[in-house]
């Protein structure tokens, strides 16, 4: 199945009564655009299928097909489509080292779109893969070490993998060495990394989202919850690594998030001012969007697990398992999500100065009583494990898709997708979200692998100790992932892969993919 994207050309609407200044507190924009001399990556026009060329329609938000022979023509030094096989290559570097990154470098590696995929720090797992060449002693912190290195190996391409190298700039740095940079700048940033920017621009641009209310008193947001009642949502502002939010189902359960966030400062800077937002009842899925500050191409959906226990019980973490396609997200569906959260969010980012370039994933509630998405929160990154999925299933060049994005050319491109289910089972440290040991010894991997040509193993937390053992060395350890026709298959490769692993000290959820499977068997009733 074939993707289009989207323009934001058109009329933007702010909502009824709104101060159009209230966000515009910088008007930096951070769009690049690459010099003539920049490598493109170029087909011959006579190999460009005329039902994939594809142009964006200026005053509409939709794309159509067209037929000319001087469209193709024009176009023909542009990537038009991931599937097609492009002459130039390049080297592309990836920031980060946990399962996310890993997916991402497998699927550059896999098909021939790079001449080589680096991975900075990258992890064990990578390396050992051969799905990238690991630079482990890259200072990733350091903008100019990683500028230098790009000059020095020649790199046409970085893609920016955790929150944190975006949020300290370093996306902008890349981007003004003239070095293309798949991620976007810090200001576009704040979209994750302030959850209270996030909810003012929804209220500006009418994006649906949960009712809420900002706090850094905590008498404040305690009156503020008896006033509302439970069960609420409590959400760190900033960057929490994943556990900034309680759903709390009870009175002292809400007041306990807000000191723990407001008076013990248990996430420091980032849980310096709370989100008090409404409980949405309904079920959750991941939607992710390319940007190149003027197109959003739709990837495919995910549905995370974001509990730590079957069931959806106990704590949020860092995510649990995901599976892809999300059934709940119908192509109806889909449209309203692009039309009413997607482009409304990347025109109001575009009008207060900040072009948004990079991925955008949308966490969604679709409420049970309206059946309508809502936001729920921003990420500025492919999820993890929600990557892992969607590059299984990916069919397109990465590579090539990416550097559109960089260039402010995916009107120009589709994607291609397996019409294939892919699920993933995190194994995580015993203890985790909380406590957890490090240097646990993880046995059998390669029995596990082959399980099925189908299963693929991203490894997330993983290091060698000084015998050659494969050990633990974080929360998230190990996504064990498998595609198949359908979410039954997929997931008895998955989970007879993670039970051939070998680590006592080792837990995952049993139930992944449960939603996935349910539909399916409604369907089928």
């Amino acid at each position: 199945m074939d993707f289009a994207a989207y323009s934001i050309r058109g009329p933007l609407k702010l909502a009824v009564g709104h101060d159009p200044y209230a966000l515009s507190n910088n008007h930096l924009c951070c769009g690049w655009r690459p010099p003539a001399s920049c490598a493109v990556s170029r087909v011959s026009s006579s190999n460009i299928p005329s039902n994939v060329v594809r142009h964006v329609v200026r005053d509409s938000p939709h794309l159509i097909a067209l037929n000319s022979e001087r469209l193709r023509s024009s176009l023909k030094a542009s990537v038009l489509d991931g599937s097609i096989v492009a002459e130039d290559k390049i080297t592309v570097l990836v920031i980060g080292g946990g399962g996310r990154e890993h997916a991402l470098c497998y699927a550059l590696n896999r098909l021939p779109s790079c001449v080589s995929v680096l991975c900075a720090p990258g992890n064990v797992g990578i390396a050992q893969s051969g799905d990238a060449t690991c630079v482990s002693d890259l200072d990733i912190s350091s903008s100019d070490a990683v500028i230098s290195f790009c000059h020095k190996r020649a790199v046409g391409m970085v893609v920016v993998g955790p929150d944190a190298p975006l949020v300290a700039c370093l996306a902008n740095d890349l981007v003004k060495a003239g070095i293309p940079t798949f991620g976007p700048s810090s200001e576009t940033a704040a979209l994750e990394g302030s959850k209270d920017f996030m909810k003012k621009l929804c209220d500006k641009y009418n994006i649906p989202t949960a009712k809420y209310r900002t706090f850094m008193d905590p008498v404040e947001a305690k009156q503020y919850v008896k006033d509302q009642g439970a069960p609420i949502v409590i959400k760190a502002d900033g960057l929490a690594a994943g556990k900034g939010v309680v759903v709390a189902m009870s009175l002292d359960e809400a007041f306990e998030a807000i000191d723990c966030m407001l008076v013990e400062g248990s996430f420091g800077s980032a849980g310096s001012q709370v989100i008090i937002e409404e409980y949405l009842e309904g079920e959750e899925a991941s939607f992710f969007a390319l940007v190149d500050g003027e197109n959003a191409l739709p990837l495919e959906s995910a549905q995370d697990h974001k509990r730590v226990g079957d069931g959806d019980v106990g704590p949020n973490t860092g995510g649990m398992g995901a599976d892809s396609p999300a059934p709940i997200v119908t192509e109806e569906l889909k449209r309203m999500v692009m039309e009413s959260i997607i482009i409304p969010t990347v025109k109001g980012m575009a009008a207060e100065g900040r072009r948004f370039v990079g991925v955008l994933y949308a966490g969604l509630m679709i409420e049970k009583k309206s059946g309508l998405p809502k936001l729920i929160e921003y990420n500025v990154r492919f999820g993890d494990p929600e990557c892992q999925v969607l590059m299984m299933r990916l069919e397109s060049y990465l590579a090539q898709v990416l550097l559109s994005a960089c260039k402010g050319e995916l009107g120009k491109v589709s994607i291609t997708w397996s019409p294939e289910i892919a699920m993933v089972v995190v194994m995580a440290s015993e203890g985790y979200p909380g406590s957890y040991k490090k240097g646990t010894v993880i046995k059998n991997m390669d029995n596990a692998e082959q399980v099925s040509p189908a299963v693929k193993i991203f490894h997330a937390g993983t290091a060698l100790d000084g015998d050659g053992n494969l050990v633990a060395v974080g929360g998230r350890v190990l996504g064990v992932t498998a595609k198949s026709k359908d979410i039954e298959e997929a997931r008895a490769r998955a989970y007879d892969a993670a039970d051939a692993i070998d680590w006592p000290e080792g837990f995952f959820r049993r139930d992944i993919g449960w939603r996935a499977l349910k539909h399916e068997q409604m369907a089928n009733c």
